[in-house]
């Protein structure tokens, strides 16, 4: 068979990359079908999602991975199940929050908390070395500034109570919609409404908090300074005096 100019590529390229097009459901049916590889494609799709979701739970990068391997395998063993009554993604994430919920409270944290936070909300419903913004390339000491930025908010999220980080992570970080995140979680819409913004409001004062400390220590003028700008001076005023 003769293929026009193109067409040699198109029967060239891997079934992974031409399945890149595919919604996340007729790549998972094509992976039902027999072709096991194309669940690479769900994987790298999803991988940052799971990700940022399990730490947000686990709290330790090591353990958020155990949880990502542990989704992806129970996902798949489990994709004939999968009735299409939600986003496969929803289906997914969902995965991911009990592995790692499940993980916590056989630790015997987060429990007590999670009981707290689900009491508290019902009875209340109302409620980087790389290219900066605008395509501007950013040098060795930006990018290190923006670390350790990143590192400091990190650390802030970090201390949210457990129920109000997930939905910050999935709003904020995610920016997945209200209805999303709540299928996610299996939680009401107004449940995550109130949840984000008393994570804001938490994350705020935590902010604050840590910024009011830093900003005392701004431009220190330690000791060392100080005895090398009084040595400085002195010899000066010694050497402006007449000789005896």
């Amino acid at each position: 068979m003769n293929l026009v100019p193109g067409e040699e590529l198109a029967a060239s390229a891997s079934p992974a990359i031409a399945a890149v097009t595919l919604t996340d459901e007729q790549v998972a049916a094509r992976v039902l079908a027999g072709e096991s590889g194309l669940f690479e494609v769900l994987m790298r799709r999803y991988n940052r999602r799971l990700f940022r979701v399990a730490r947000a739970i686990v709290r330790d990068d090591a353990e958020a991975e155990d949880v990502m391997q542990e989704t992806y395998v129970r996902a798949f063993a489990a994709l004939g199940q999968f009735a299409g009554r939600a986003p496969w993604a929803t289906w997914l994430t969902r995965i991911a929050v009990n592995e790692s919920l499940a993980r916590v409270r056989r630790r015997g944290r987060f429990v007590g908390r999670e009981a707290v936070d689900v009491m508290e909300d019902e009875m209340d419903s109302e409620e980087v070395r790389g290219v900066a913004s605008g395509g501007r390339s950013i040098g060795p000491e930006e990018a290190t500034s923006a670390r350790e930025l990143s590192g400091f908010l990190e650390r802030a999220v970090d201390e949210l109570p457990d129920s109000y980080r997930m939905v910050f992570m999935l709003r904020e970080v995610e920016e997945l919609s209200t209805a999303e995140t709540a299928a996610c979680l299996d939680v009401s819409e107004e449940l995550v409404k109130v949840r984000l913004h008393r994570a804001r409001t938490e994350l705020r004062r935590l902010l604050d908090t840590r910024l009011g400390a830093a900003t005392r220590e701004v431009f220190g003028f330690h000791l060392s300074r100080c005895d090398r700008v009084v040595a400085a001076v002195m010899a000066r005023v010694a050497a402006s005096l007449p000789a005896d």
